[in-house]
């Protein structure tokens, strides 16, 4: 019996990764090495009892992502911008993983990104505010603007996969909410745009195809998209699964960056690009070009079917 490749996964743990290294522990072709930063968390250890081999590693430092990456032939890499918001820190963080990738001699790497809005965005533009000095949605703007620079400079032989809205995301604080008037509404700031967007469990189905399909995909942009969708359309599939009519009352974006949270202004933002800039979002994320590599994809009312719980 040939010995499985291993594939790291970075963020293991963590939404894009966990999702990786679940599909790839069920498929079983490819042996998982899950790098988390606490190997003692019920996450990690319940990745441990799925057959990943579990390794604790920090992307502030690049000799335990060494150790990690060490006899791998691929990885999933993910930058956990949400948890420090740091530009300058994320850039750093790619580095290392670069660093350690190419120490390891790495085969294949799979890097999470997205694009510079700012490609789109003119510098005169008012209608939304600059952030942390020089970006628009600096989440995007760092990986399109900075990183996939340094990847494609790297000489390793990366595969770019283009992420999207998640729809897990409206499971949380986006879900539709009873207003005062007793209609049950989404509000979200998109306006009338269509708005790409992915379930994470697709985001491990679209890697697995991906590593299954090296000669295709190495050197390509992958737009990892389930459906594109309007908060109309959104809406509906809310009202099919809950059994009640479901309104779409879109919010403004400067209304949704005056919510008051500490990532309002950076997800406002993201919201008014989506909305204003379309061809730009869900333009570069074709469903068909998506299905080509994913055909499994979730429609979003199946998504919403299977996490039914958490709407209530």
């Amino acid at each position: 019996m040939p010995v499985q490749q291993i594939v790291t996964v970075i963020g293991a743990t963590g939404t894009q990764g966990g999702a990786v290294a679940r599909a790839l522990l069920a498929d079983g072709t490819f042996a998982v090495r899950a790098v988390t930063r606490d190997a003692t968390s019920a996450k990690a250890q319940a990745l441990a009892e799925g057959g990943a081999e579990v390794v604790e590693a920090t992307l502030e430092d690049q000799d335990s992502l060494r150790k990690a990456f060490d006899g791998a032939y691929g990885a999933y890499l993910v930058t956990p911008f949400w948890e420090h918001r740091s530009p300058a820190r994320e850039i750093d963080e790619v580095r290392n993983l670069i660093g350690a990738a190419q120490a390891a001699q790495m085969q294949h790497v799979l890097w999470s990104t997205l694009e510079d809005t700012r490609e789109v965005i003119a510098d005169d533009d008012d209608r939304m505010p600059v952030l942390g000095g020089d970006y628009r949605v600096p989440h995007f703007d760092v990986k399109g603007g900075t990183a996939d620079g340094l990847f494609a400079a790297s000489g390793l032989s990366v595969t770019y996969l283009l992420m999207s809205f998640y729809w897990d995301q409206l499971l949380g604080d986006l879900k539709p909410q009873r207003d005062p008037d007793g209609v049950l509404a989404l509000h979200l700031p998109v306006g009338d745009a269509p708005v790409a967007g992915v379930a994470s469990d697709d985001i491990g189905r679209f890697v697995l195809q991906v590593l299954e399909q090296p000669g295709d995909t190495i050197g390509a942009t992958v737009p990892v998209v389930s459906d594109i969708l309007t908060g109309e359309q959104m809406a509906a599939a809310f009202s099919t699964v809950l059994g009640e009519q479901v309104a779409y009352r879109p919010l403004t974006a400067e209304q949704f960056r005056g919510s008051g949270f500490p990532s309002a202004d950076e997800l406002g933002n993201m919201f008014q690009y989506y909305a204003e800039f379309p061809e730009s979002y869900s333009g570069r994320r074709a469903v068909d070009s998506s299905a080509a590599v994913n055909p499994q994809r979730s429609t979003l009312t199946d998504f919403l079917a299977t996490h039914r719980r958490q709407l209530a």
